[in-house]
């Protein structure tokens, strides 16, 4: 123990020593883009092999990106299939949510209750039930990264505290404990359809060790449910023990109009709040009316389900925030005229110039390496690596094992969706064929479990820069080394316990889910 002790010790001054050197993301991505591209002139033409999703055989090439057709794709998609509509459209998604958490902000509504709350939750849970909501906030994708993280950065903001350990404590929740829930989402649904599709292709029998069909929206129930509990108590802990006694005595910023510890409402604000009661009923309806009408579900032309509501989370959160952000302001006072809520939108916007600069670099690097085929052959080898070890002799060891070849891969292959096709083809079958007891959900929960402990560590994250973004309104210097010291417990801690919690349901034999 004592030497493990040493160890540990030692990581955290090197990880301490070193952190506060790593660039810049956009910095990062700067200098990676040329670096890839380089990469592509010595490799272009180089082949690799990986089973497909049938099964079959799939050849990738790494494309030679030097030449001509291919430069002027680099050019042609810069702007608008890089940038604007990366991601289906992400950097959209994120100004649109900014707009209506501009309007929300700046009517006083934040503020206000975020006072309420302060006098109303004991601050000893409040980490507690940062993480926790913010592992449920999954369900509604961006949302926990757009709404909950700032939203706890003001709270902590609030109660005198420092707003970084709110925001570890929710960008935590979020992300890193991104695939665990109370309910099946959206993640559930991709990975469970599409580990059917990897078994049954290569005759794989799509079912639990005793023979039981999976269900692939359910096949992980009990396992997100329990996880959910064990990692909002583990990220808990963290926070209370390593995060809080590191950040509280670190200096940082508030919001001007939010001075700390000043928790006692005022009269405009109580009578802000009321009217905001009335803008909370009048959002809901507005939202019941559309998911019952134009946005309700229906069957196209092919027989598949189409949920128009659930497409659109996003956009009806915005509309929530809007609504009960005007009724909060009028009521206040401080919204006048149309032209204030406007004001309220356009001073949100000025704070997001960052946060395009950053994306255009980002995106555009995850663009050349979905597109030469870079990005792929790193998965490629970390299959290689895995599989070169020999591991497939001890079961445990082989779960272990593609826990953190998936982990490490996801530090610089960003994507849930892009890495399950390329590793699940291949170690779904491979893992049943070397122990029977290895069916389908465990390799996918195994996949989950990794993807998601690494999120908050890596510059290859969607959100990671708009994270920083959001931290710097509260330490203005902050670098990606600084949150990578933050978020480095939470990530360990995740990876070790959530990793053994998989463990031990395979161990004992304690069924995934229904």
């Amino acid at each position: 123990m004592p030497r493990l002790q040493n160890v540990g010790r030692a990581f955290g001054s090197f990880v301490e020593r070193y952190g506060h050197r790593i660039p810049d993301p956009v910095i990062i991505f700067i200098a990676f883009y040329p670096l890839a591209f380089l990469v592509t002139v010595f490799m272009g033409g180089h082949t690799f092999e990986s089973p497909g999703a049938g099964g079959e055989p799939v050849v990738y090439r790494i494309l030679p990106m030097y030449q001509a057709e291919h430069v002027r794709w680099i050019f042609d998609n810069a702007l608008l299939a890089n940038w604007l509509g990366f991601g289906g459209g992400v950097l959209g998604v994120i100004l649109v949510v900014m707009l209506a958490i501009g309007v929300a902000e700046q009517s006083g509504l934040f503020g206000a209750l975020i006072k309420r709350a302060g006098t109303h939750i004991p601050q000893r849970l409040l980490p507690l039930l940062v993480i926790f909501v913010g592992i449920l906030s999954s369900v509604a994708t961006d949302a926990g990264y757009l709404v909950l993280i700032p939203l706890a950065g003001l709270l902590y903001a609030g109660l005198g505290r420092n707003p970084l350990i709110g925001m570890a404590a929710a960008f935590a929740g979020v992300s890193a404990g991104f695939s665990a829930n109370l309910i099946p989402g959206p993640v559930d649904v991709i990975i469970g359809m599409n580990a059917q599709v990897f078994a049954e292709a290569q005759g794989i029998p799509f079912t639990t060790a005793g023979g039981k069909p999976l269900n692939p929206a359910t096949m992980h129930w009990i396992f997100i449910v329990v996880s959910t509990f064990v990692l909002s108590a583990v990220g808990f802990w963290v926070t209370r023990r390593v995060i809080e006694p590191k950040l509280d005595n670190q200096p940082y910023e508030i919001p001007a109009d939010l001075a700390a510890g000043e928790l006692e409402l005022a009269d405009t604000e109580r009578r802000g709040l009321r009217a905001s009661l009335l803008g909370v009923l009048v959002a809901a309806l507005m939202i019941a009316g559309l998911a019952a009408g134009p946005l309700a579900s229906f069957e196209n032309a092919d027989g598949a389900t189409v949920r128009p509501f659930l497409d659109n989370i996003i956009l009806l959160i915005s509309l929530f925030f809007v609504v009960t952000g005007i009724f909060f302001g009028v009521a206040a006072g401080k919204f006048k005229s149309v032209s204030n809520v406007v004001a309220a939108m356009v001073s949100q916007m000025n704070t997001m110039g960052y946060i395009l600069v950053l994306t255009f670099f980002c995106y555009n690097l995850l663009g050349l390496l979905s597109y030469s085929g870079l990005g792929s052959y790193i998965t490629y080898l970390g299959a290689e690596g895995l599989l070169a070890l020999g591991l497939e002799r001890f079961p445990v060891l082989l779960l272990i094992g593609f826990v953190l070849t998936t982990a490490l891969i996801n530090l610089f292959i960003g994507g849930l969706t892009s890495k399950w096709m390329l590793l699940g083809p291949i170690f779904i079958p491979m893992l049943y064929l070397v122990n029977p007891a290895m069916t389908p959900d465990y390799v996918a929960a195994a996949f989950r479990v990794a993807d998601s402990s690494t999120n908050i560590i890596t510059p290859m994250m969607v959100y990671a820069g708009v994270i920083l973004s959001f931290m710097r309104k509260y330490r203005p210097g902050m670098s990606f080394g600084d949150l990578l010291l933050i978020m480095l417990p939470y990530s360990i801690a995740f990876l070790t316990v959530w990793t053994a919690l998989l463990v031990g349901f395979f161990v004992i034999g304690i069924p995934l889910g229904i």
